[in-house]
């Protein structure tokens, strides 16, 4: 099953929504839900701690998540997991406070395995990466870049295809895999951490 949900950050492009709601359900997460509506999309639940609407605006759509110790994001996504959602897009989490962002790429450290998310920008898309996951494989246009950060300390990274290419190298959060760039050839990515491999459009 798929879903999208749809966070309190920069509204994203109408049609970028549009294509991705193509036999998924749509969540909104906390202020997000308020979003979609002013954009024209009506959410069929809404996710979170609630202190960013009005609750008495969406009576019978809302699900509370208490817990403190994480973002509603990380929350949600730990919730449709549980439901048995196996595919979620991520949209309107641009823009902001630097530690909403960070919290952002912190949440798909604490998604659980089972899930593909992608996140949706206003210049492109990042793909967590999961050790439970098969390598990731994909075709881009020789010249154009992608860059991966290990979101956790990584003992055997592989990236083959690329013009940088990684042989199970370890990797840490840092600059190491900024601007990697495309030679026209199949690309493959494997992890023992958690990776996010972003893609520009």
């Amino acid at each position: 099953m798929r879903a999208v949900l749809w966070c309190n950050g920069d509204s994203p492009d109408f049609d970028t929504v549009t294509s991705l709601l193509d036999g998924a359900t749509l969540f909104g997460v906390d202020g997000g839900a308020a979003k979609s509506v002013a954009a024209g999309f009506e959410v069929t639940e809404v996710l979170g701690d609630l202190d960013s609407i009005e609750p008495a605006d969406w009576h019978g759509r809302l699900t509370l998540l208490s817990d403190d110790s994480s973002s509603d994001l990380a929350k949600s996504l730990g919730l449709l997991h549980e439901r048995g959602f196996t595919e979620i897009d991520v949209v309107g989490i641009d823009g902001g406070s630097p530690d909403h962002i960070l919290g952002t790429w912190a949440a798909l450290t604490e998604a659980p395995a089972g899930l593909s998310i992608q996140l949706h920008h206003s210049t492109g898309i990042t793909k967590r990466l999961h050790p439970h996951d098969s390598a990731l494989e994909f075709l881009i246009p020789a010249g154009d870049e992608f860059s991966i950060f290990a979101l956790e300390l990584c003992e055997s990274v592989t990236i083959s295809g690329a013009r940088w290419n990684l042989e199970s190298q370890p990797m840490k959060f840092s600059t190491q895999g900024l601007h990697n760039q495309s030679i026209g050839e199949n690309i493959t990515v494997s992890t023992d951490g958690i990776l996010a491999v972003i893609f520009h459009s």
